[in-house]
């Protein structure tokens, strides 16, 4: 099986090829569960293309990363849509974003990593993750910024990482003009004397937000902003895309939400949130399972836990509500997969059932 040696944190890493990791035994560190059971199954071979030549994930993008004229209206926060279009000819904000922690690994928990997962180690695994992505024609490394973590005396010299890291996203005058993308946690929305600021942790500047923007973010993020702030344990992570004026100033184009745990673990409902802390204590490992593109309406698997004997486990969490081509779905997913075990709890039926 293909591998290849990466330098993280520091530290020499054997690390899969990706998408490699269905191929991989179970029983190996670097599998991975099945793709088809999340929404990254749809965008294989569409929105994300495999170069066999260099392994990199060669990805088609569904928002800008470039902009016309100052006065152009701004687009809307990044959404997933519900046509076949965008669930696999194009990669949205969001989904993007799911990407990029699929792909960092970020996805994955044992309680043997606890207390050893920061912004550092999350900082670190986003950018290895992006160099191994190619957006038209060049390393999505080049075009993502991820703040590195403060320290007052090493300041001046993460200012001027800082600096050329931005450099590409610098306007140039009239015309159009090239967009970055920005990977972040929120700490807070700021008043502004029009729109909102959002203020991002290891951060000296807020990313302004027009109040039309603001707007629609509130609409199209309440489950994540709600999430969000009925925990402080939980964190909030920006993808934008962004550009900096002539005067300095740093303004979001498109951007899409999304809450983790104090693991950095995505979620969706508060029930999921409740099976990760169920199995937040376990040596075993789970992966967790991302929507990307797909809306609510259709079912992924929550969690996987691929070390389970004698069959590695499929976890869903239906909620309440579900209707028949919900559950016709999940059934077409569970039967696609006889291999797994299927762990199901029914939300609308009542508690968490017993954990394998």
């Amino acid at each position: 099986m293909a591998m290849y040696i990466a330098r993280l944190d520091g530290q020499y890493l054997i690390k899969r090829m990706p998408l490699s990791g269905r191929d991989h035994d179970p029983a190996c560190p670097s599998y991975e569960p099945p793709y088809e059971l999340s929404g990254l199954g749809p965008l294989i071979g569409n929105a994300i293309q495999i170069d066999d030549a260099s392994g990199a994930a060669v990805l088609k993008l569904d928002f800008s990363l470039s902009k016309r004229g100052v006065g152009t209206a701004p687009a809307s926060p990044g959404e997933a849509s519900d046509t076949l279009r965008n669930e696999t000819k194009r990669l949205s904000l969001r989904g993007m974003l799911h990407y990029l922690w699929d792909v960092g690994e970020l996805t994955e928990w044992t309680s043997l990593w606890a207390g050893k997962r920061g912004w550092g180690r999350v900082r670190s695994s986003l950018m290895h993750a992006a160099r191994q992505m190619t957006v038209r024609g060049g390393p999505l490394s080049d075009l993502l910024f991820v703040p590195e973590v403060f320290r007052q005396e090493d300041k001046d010299a993460i200012a001027a990482r800082r600096a050329a890291a931005l450099a590409g996203a610098q306007s140039s005058g009239s015309g159009t003009r090239k967009l970055m993308l920005a990977v972040g946690e929120i700490k807070e929305f700021a008043a502004a004397r029009d729109g909102r600021k959002i203020v991002l942790r290891h951060l000296p500047f807020p990313f302004m937000v027009e109040q039309s923007t603001w707007n629609r973010l509130n609409v199209r993020y309440e489950t994540e902003l709600e999430l969000w702030r009925s925990g402080d344990e939980f964190h909030l992570i920006l993808i934008a895309t962004f550009g900096i004026s002539a005067a300095g100033i740093a303004a979001v184009d498109e951007v899409a939400l999304m809450v983790v745990n104090e693991n950095w673990i995505p979620f969706e409902s508060v029930h999921e949130q409740r099976l990760l802390e169920r199995l937040s204590g376990s040596k075993r490992k789970s992966v967790k399972g991302l929507r990307f593109n797909l809306s609510r309406k259709q079912p992924i698997v929550s969690l996987t836990l691929p070390e389970q004997r004698p069959a590695a486990v499929a976890m869903f969490v239906v909620p309440a509500g579900a209707d028949e081509d919900y559950e016709r779905i999940l059934g077409e997913m569970i039967e696609a997969r006889a291999e797994m075990t299927p762990w199901i709890w029914r939300v609308g039926q009542g508690g968490m059932p017993e954990l394998p």
